[in-house]
C-alpha cells in the first residue's frame, strides 16, 4: 500500500506511516540526540530563549488583534488593551517583560559561550547563527520600540535613525528611506509595525532552526571543551553523552520553572522595573513639538549606545592613537610582507579620517562606527580566540577573571547609557569602550599567554 512500517501504535503509529520523517526527526533532535552529561545550570538559558520567543510570538499574536499602526491610534490602542480589553494589561506586560527577559536570557547565553569556548571548532557556524539571531534580536526590538507612540518610543526611534545622516554621501537619504518622511512620522510608524510583526520575526524562527540544526549536527559543547562524539562505546553512543530526553528536558523543566517564577513575579509587582523596563516617558503620548529632557534606548541597547555617546572630538585622538599602537603590534607580530604593510596603511588612513585636518569625518559618525563594531566584532570571536583549549576551566586563573572584568565592564556601559551624560560620566564611558574593545582586539595575544591546565580525556561529572 506503499505506507511506511511502523515500530508505534494507535495514533501515532498511524502519523508515523504517513509521515516517517516527523519521528525520525524526533529521535535525532531529541530521544537519540546525545548531550554531554556534564551540563550544569549555564546550559538552561539556550532553552529559556526558545521559551521566551514562544512567549513573545504568542502575545505579539493577541496584541496584533487590537492594536491600530496609525500614528493618531495608535497610543489610544495600546491605552486600550491596557484599560478595555478582557486580560489586556497582562498580555501587554508580558509582552514588554518577555523582551527584557530575552536579552536577559540571550546576554546569559553568550556568557557561557565565553566562558566556555561554545564557538570554537567545530561550533563556528552555531555561532554566527547565534551572532544573526542577536542582530535580528536587536532589529525586532528597536521596531517594536516605537509601536507604543509615546514619548521614548518617538524620540528613541528619533535619535537612532537620525544616527544614519552621519555616513558620509548616503547618509541623510538612507535616514529619510528608513523613515519613510523627513521626520518619524505615521510612515515610520507603518513600516515599523511590517517589520515587527512579519518580516523580522520570519528571518528569526529561520535563524532559530538553523542554529539548533547546526549545534545537532556537530554535537553540544560542555563545561570541560571535551569533543564527546571522539570516544565512542562499542554502540557507537557517546561513551560521555545522555540522550537529551528524557534526561535534559526534564532537567530543562525544572530550570523553566524556577525561571517563570522569576518572570511573573516581575510581570506582577514590578512591570516597569523601575523604569528600566517601560520608562515613565512612554505612558505619555508622542508629542514632536516636546522633546524630554534626557532620550536614551532600552536598557539591553545602552551598553552601545554608551559607547556611541562616548565618542566625542577629544576622544578621536585616544582612538588615533590606540590605532597607531594596534596597527605597530600586528606590524611586529605578522610574519608576511604584504599583510604587515598593508595593516600601516589601513592604519594611516584611518588615523588621517579620524584627526586629519579637512578630511577627517565627524566624530558622529565614528561612533556609529565603533558602536556598530561593537556587536559586529562578536562574530570574530572564532578566530580571535587563539586558546590552546577551550574551557575556562583549563585556562590560567587570570582569563577568567578578564573575563569577569569585560562582564562588569559591559554592565556599567550600560548603566551609563541609562544617565544623562555628564563629563564625569563621559570620561568612565569612554575608559569602558576601550577596555571592551581591547578585550577582544588583544584576544589573539592574551588568550595564548600563561600557563594551561591539562584537559582530561573524559568529561568530569559532579551531579548537581
Amino acid at each position: 500500500m506503499g505506507l511506511h512500517k511502523t515500530e508505534y501504535k494507535g495514533l501515532l503509529g498511524w502519523i508515523d506511516a504517513r509521515m516517517p520523517t516527523l519521528m525520525s526527526e524526533y529521535k535525532k533532535h531529541m530521544s537519540e540526540y546525545y548531550a554531554p552529561k556534564n551540563f550544569n545550570f549555564w546550559y538552561f538559558f539556550g532553552s529559556f530563549s526558545l521559551v521566551v520567543l514562544l512567549i513573545q510570538l504568542v502575545t505579539g499574536i493577541f496584541l496584533v488583534m487590537h492594536y491600530k499602526p496609525d500614528a493618531r491610534y495608535a497610543f489610544e490602542s495600546v491605552e486600550y488593551i491596557m484599560r478595555e480589553v478582557p486580560g489586556g494589561w497582562f498580555i501587554r506586560y508580558m509582552h514588554s517583560t518577555g523582551a527584557s527577559f530575552f536579552f536577559i536570557v540571550v546576554y546569559l547565553h553568550m556568557f557561557r559561550a565565553l566562558l566556555y569556548g561554545s564557538y570554537r571548532k567545530p561550533r563556528e557556524l552555531v555561532w554566527i547563527f547565534g551572532c544573526l539571531i542577536f542582530l535580528c534580536l536587536m532589529a525586532e526590538a528597536f521596531f517594536g520600540y516605537l509601536l507604543p507612540w509615546g514619548q521614548m518610543s518617538y524620540w528613541g526611534a528619533q535619535v537612532i535613525v537620525n544616527l544614519f545622516s552621519a555616513i558620509p554621501l548616503i547618509g541623510p537619504d538612507l535616514a529619510v528611506w528608513i523613515r519613510g518622511d523627513y521626520v518619524v512620522s505615521d510612515a515610520t510608524l507603518n513600516r515599523f509595525f511590517a517589520l515587527h510583526v512579519i518580516a523580522i520575526p520570519l528571518v528569526l524562527l529561520a535563524l532559530v532552526a538553523a542554529h539548533i540544526l547546526a549545534l545537532h549536527d556537530v554535537g553540544s559543547n560542555n563545561p570541560d571543551g571535551i569533543e564527546i562524539k571522539d570516544r565512542l562505546g562499542p554502540d557507537g553512543k557517546p561513551l560521555d553523552g545522555i540522550p537529551f530526553h528524557p534526561y535534559y528536558t526534564v532537567h530543562d523543566i525544572f530550570g523553566l520553572s524556577l525561571f517563570l517564577i522569576a518572570f511573573f513575579a516581575v510581570l506582577f509587582f514590578a512591570p516597569e522595573m523601575g523604569g528600566y523596563f517601560l520608562e515613565w516617558n512612554n505612558f505619555i503620548p508622542a508629542d514632536p513639538l516636546t522633546t524630554p529632557a534626557h532620550i536614551a534606548p532600552v536598557w539591553y541597547f545602552t551598553p552601545f549606545y554608551s559607547i556611541l555617546r562616548a565618542t566625542t572630538e577629544d576622544f578621536m585622538w585616544v582612538l588615533a592613537f590606540g590605532t597607531a599602537a594596534y596597527a605597530i603590534l600586528l606590524f611586529l607580530t605578522l610574519q608576511r610582507r604584504t599583510p604587515k604593510y598593508l595593516t600601516l596603511v589601513v592604519a594611516l588612513v584611518l588615523i588621517v579620517l579620524m584627526v586629519g585636518g579637512p578630511l577627517k569625518l565627524d566624530p558622529k559618525f565614528w561612533g556609529v562606527v565603533l558602536m556598530g563594531a561593537s556587536v559586529l566584532i562578536f562574530f570574530g570571536l572564532p578566530w580571535l580566540d587563539q586558546s590552546p583549549v577551550k574551557s575556562m576551566r583549563y585556562r590560567p586563573d587570570w582569563h577568567f577573571w578578564l573575563l569577569l572584568a569585560f562582564a562588569v565592564d559591559f554592565l556599567v556601559l550600560g548603566y551609563l547609557g541609562t544617565k544623562a551624560p555628564t563629563p564625569t560620566f563621559t570620561y568612565i564611558a569612554q575608559a569602558g569602550t576601550l577596555l571592551y574593545f581591547a578585550f577582544f582586539l588583544l584576544m589573539p595575544w592574551w588568550s595564548r599567554a600563561g600557563l594551561f591546565k591539562p584537559v582530561p580525556d573524559r568529561v568530569v561529572f559532579a551531579a548537581h
